[in-house]
C-alpha cells in the first residue's frame, strides 16, 4: 500500500496521530506500505517493536500482523494497516492524558501501593493503568475511579507483554474476558491472559527482606519459586 493508494480523507486523519513512536509507524506504513520489526529496531532503535504498534493501535487504528523475512532470512513480524473502515475515529489523536487531581483520585482511592504487587511507592514512581486494556475499552467520557488502577512500573511491563500475547487482546476483544482476568483484577480473578493460571506476587520490604533471605538460605540451590510451593503444599497437607 503506497501513499498514493490512501484517500486524502484517511490521510488527514492518520495525520492527527500523535506520540513520537506512533507518528514513526504509521509514517513509515503511509510511505512503504508495512514496517517490518527488524526496520524499528535498526531504523528507529526500538528494542521492544510491539510497544511501537501498541501505541499506534491504542490512537484507534487498525494494525494487523503478518509475517516476512528479515535481512538475514530469519522469519519475523511485519505491521501493516488493518481494514481501514475499522479505523476508531474517536481515538485518532491518542487518549485523554490524565490529571494530577485524578492521580491524586487514585491514590487516596486505593493507597499508594501497586495493585498487583502490592508494595508501596511515592506516588510519582506509580502509573495510572486502564484495568481492561485502552484498546478494547476505550475511554470513557466521564471516568470511573473503578476503571483503572496505579501499578509500578516493573508491573505495568508484565501486564503490557502479557496483554499483546493474549488472544482476547489480539483477535476477541471482548471486554469481559479482561474484566475477569489477573490484570485487571488481581484480588479476584478467573484466569491470566485466558490461561488457567494462579499467581502470587509477595514483596518482602525494609525488615522483612532477612525473612526473605533466610527462606532463600534454606533452599540451598533448589529452584526457588517450587521450594516455596513445595512449602506451602506441605503446610495444606497437614
Amino acid at each position: 500500500m503506497s501513499e498514493q493508494a490512501l484517500s486524502p480523507e484517511l490521510l488527514a486523519l492518520l495525520a492527527l496521530v500523535q506520540g513520537k513512536r506512533a507518528r514513526i509507524v504509521v509514517d513509515h506504513i503511509v510511505q512503504h506500505g508495512f514496517i517490518t520489526t527488524e526496520e524499528l529496531e535498526t531504523l528507529y532503535g526500538y528494542k521492544h517493536p510491539p510497544r511501537a504498534i501498541r501505541d499506534v493501535r491504542e490512537q484507534g487504528v487498525p494494525i494487523e500482523t503478518f509475517a516476512t523475512k528479515s535481512s538475514d532470512g530469519r522469519s519475523i513480524a511485519a505491521y501493516r494497516f488493518g481494514r481501514l473502515s475499522d479505523i476508531q475515529t474517536g481515538r485518532v489523536g491518542g487518549r485523554k492524558p490524565f490529571s494530577k487531581v485524578f492521580k491524586k483520585q487514585l491514590v487516596i482511592h486505593y493507597g499508594g501501593q501497586c495493585a498487583i504487587c502490592n508494595t508501596h511507592y511515592e506516588e510519582r514512581y506509580l502509573q495510572i493503568d486502564h484495568r481492561i486494556p485502552y484498546e478494547i475499552a476505550g475511554d470513557d467520557e466521564i471516568r470511573d475511579l473503578n476503571d483503572y488502577m496505579l501499578v509500578c512500573g516493573s508491573c505495568n511491563r508484565a501486564k503490557s507483554w502479557s496483554c499483546e500475547h493474549c488472544a482476547n487482546f489480539l483477535n476477541i476483544r471482548y471486554p469481559e474476558l479482561c474484566r475477569h482476568c489477573y490484570w485487571a483484577s488481581p484480588s479476584s480473578y478467573e484466569h491470566i491472559a485466558l490461561r488457567l493460571i494462579r499467581r502470587l506476587d509477595i514483596t518482602w520490604l525494609e525488615d522483612e527482606t532477612v525473612q526473605f533471605d533466610q527462606l532463600k538460605s534454606s533452599a540451598e540451590g533448589q529452584d526457588f519459586p517450587r521450594y516455596v510451593k513445595q512449602i506451602l503444599k506441605d503446610h495444606l497437607s497437614k
